[in-house]
């Protein structure tokens, strides 16, 4: 059957993004209302400190999610998926709040899953490596990273730390309880390699962020790689229940 007869969720984890949430909103419920008869945007403000959750409520045709505290990315995705468990969604989207992922590209990763039967999508900005490509230093530590995976799963992933993906209902139940709570994108790939899930990746043009500053800051990089590989392999190791 079509994605355009599937109850699709689209999450779109927010954090401080007060300069750049409504002009992406606008656009998600734009490409939303093509590709779906039936479909919600849940926007999860991660108890942002700036002035988001004022931008945010005026739109009466999403579902927010305002969070007591920050859990940061992994947290908020989280209650995403949990979300789209107890409302039976067929698939969950992914776009973040800052901007980088434009909403023009959902289509890409719809196409992707329907062609494939993929559980996982993730658009990639190293595959085509055309528009916002990062800067030198996070793509030599994306590089290492992707090597990590391939060490851990024998798998080939170029853009782990891509949070832009199409998840099914299958993965959904799976990882709804087991996500990673924090810097959760590369460590999470092991989670669905452990769980043999079918991961696709496809070429997209991402944008850089519109305003605001990203979670990981480069006097942090160093401390980012290392807590994220040990975490990518205690993945790995750990036992992990498909039920």
């Amino acid at each position: 059957m079509a994605i355009h007869h599937k109850h699709i969720l689209f999450v779109i984890p927010c954090y401080n993004e007060q300069a750049s949430i409504v002009v992406l909103l606008n656009e998600v419920l734009n490409v939303a209302k093509t590709l779906a008869t039936t479909f919600t945007i849940v926007v999860v403000n991660d108890n942002s400190t700036d002035n988001s959750l004022l931008v945010l409520l005026p739109f009466k045709n999403i579902v927010l999610l305002n969070l007591p505290v920050n859990l940061g990315i992994g947290g908020a995705m989280q209650t995403g998926f949990q979300y789209a468990l107890t409302q039976d969604f067929d698939f969950l989207i992914q776009v973040d709040g800052d901007g980088q992922h434009p909403p023009t590209e959902i289509n890409k990763l719809v196409q992707a899953q329907q062609n494939s039967n993929a559980n996982v999508v993730i658009g990639s900005r190293f595959i085509d490596n055309k528009g916002f490509q990062s800067s030198f230093f996070r793509r030599l530590g994306i590089r290492y990273l992707q090597s990590v995976y391939y060490v851990l799963t024998q798998k080939a992933i170029k853009d782990v730390t891509s949070g832009f993906r199409l998840y099914d209902k299958k993965t959904i139940a799976l990882i709804a309880d087991k996500y990673p709570d924090e810097f959760p994108e590369p460590d999470s790939l092991v989670l669905f390699s452990k769980l043999n899930l079918k991961i696709v990746e496809i070429p997209v043009l991402m944008q850089e962020r519109k305003a605001g500053v990203s979670s990981i800051q480069n006097f942090k990089q160093l401390y980012y790689i290392a807590k994220v590989s040990l975490s990518m392999f205690f993945t790995a190791i750990k036992k992990v229940s498909d039920g």
